[in-house]
């Protein structure tokens, strides 16, 4: 019934599933599984960090790494595809030897590995096409649909009226053709304004 962070290193699909349905079976709900490579040290070529997508699908719990690299790239790439739990060894002196100081960072190299996958971790965001606070200001390099000129109240818009130009203040360009068929001013529209549909009927 307690929490349970398990490596995976040399297990098979099977022996994975068996391993969660025990301690499942045995009240450990909490279960995170920590993607593993068991080789001391582990190549960067032999890390396979697209295995931790895989196994958030496949088992549907909190998935992590256990680095045994060199480095700690492998820990940020895994945080950049959505590891939340990192175990990393970690020495005093890299130099005073010992069975894992060959793979184990020092404290300022391990200091920055956190700083990093933190970094990587928070440029995940969400998927979408929404407008980003950073990229506001660069709404003026953007194209859209402008008045050319005055457009009197009813007066229906036309290549002489408008025209495509910066900012991307006003309608998307792919819309001109359309607000030719037929669309009018309800009210003037000053020479200069951005078109939007509440400026319009049709």
């Amino acid at each position: 019934k307690k929490p349970i962070i398990l490596s995976t290193g040399m297990a098979n699909e099977n022996e994975i599933k068996k391993a969660i349905e025990i301690l499942e079976n045995n009240g450990s709900k909490d279960i995170i599984l920590l993607h593993c490579i068991s080789g001391y040290p582990t190549p960067l070529n032999e890390t396979n960090i697209n295995t931790i997508p895989f196994f958030k699908k496949k088992f549907n719990k909190i998935i992590g790494l256990s680095d045994h690299t060199k480095s700690s790239v492998a820990s940020m790439m895994a945080c950049a595809v959505g590891a939340k739990v990192i175990e990393k060894h970690i020495t005093l002196d890299r130099s005073e030897g010992g069975v894992d100081s060959e793979f184990s960072l020092e404290p300022s190299e391990f200091k920055l590995m956190i700083e990093n996958c933190k970094q990587a971790f928070n440029c995940l965001g969400n998927p979408g096409f929404d407008i980003k606070p950073s990229e506001k200001l660069n709404l003026k390099f953007r194209r859209s649909i402008y008045a050319s000129k005055d457009i009197r109240s009813g007066e229906h818009l036309s290549e002489d009226n408008i025209k495509v130009v910066r900012p991307g203040h006003g309608l998307d360009p792919s819309q001109y053709r359309k607000l030719l068929n037929g669309y009018k001013a309800i009210n003037k529209i000053k020479f200069g304004t951005p078109i939007n549909w509440g400026l319009l009927e049709n």
